[in-house]
């Protein structure tokens, strides 16, 4: 890719499945929460889009989603405040709080369970705050959530 960006989030663990999730019941259908980098390679999406193409490749390949432990709502609870944050060699990109998430986790998986079937082991990815941006070889990405821990992404250069 020509163009890879980083997008810090949370990720969330389903343990028990459904399908018509209400919002209500969703929590109890989460097993834990973790921390990820949802890189995007925005020139292939770009181009998907142009041609009225899936662009699931642009966020689908090898690499794609860094997730780090995952960590059991019996010890962490169920975060929905705290500082997400992402850093590009050191260099503070991404600074939020996970109460200003668009969607909240109960309504991301009501909604998701109304179109599949959610199973023990799927992980979500609830979506990043601004400041998403690109990534070039060498750098080092790192995020880091509140309560969740910190993963880092060396980048290196394409093998093709």
């Amino acid at each position: 890719t020509e163009n890879l960006h980083y997008e810090a989030e949370l990720v969330v663990a389903i343990g028990m499945g459904g399908r018509n999730i209400t919002p209500e019941d969703a929590l109890s259908h989460v097993w834990g929460y973790g921390v990820g980098n949802d890189l995007t390679r925005r020139d292939v999406q770009a181009v998907a889009k142009k041609m009225g193409r899936p662009w699931d490749m642009a966020k689908g390949f090898d690499g794609a989603a860094v997730i780090g432990p995952l960590r059991p709502v019996s010890q962490v609870g169920h975060p929905d405040k705290g500082q997400i944050a992402l850093w590009v060699n050191g260099e503070i990109r991404q600074d939020a709080d996970l109460a200003e998430q668009i969607w909240p986790v109960p309504d991301i998986i009501s909604y998701l369970s109304g179109l599949i079937e959610l199973r023990p082991g799927d992980l979500i990815m609830t979506g990043t705050p601004e400041g998403v941006g690109e990534l070039t070889p060498g750098d080092l990405c790192e995020v880091e959530i509140a309560g969740l821990g910190r993963i880092s992404t060396q980048i290196v250069a394409s093998r093709d």
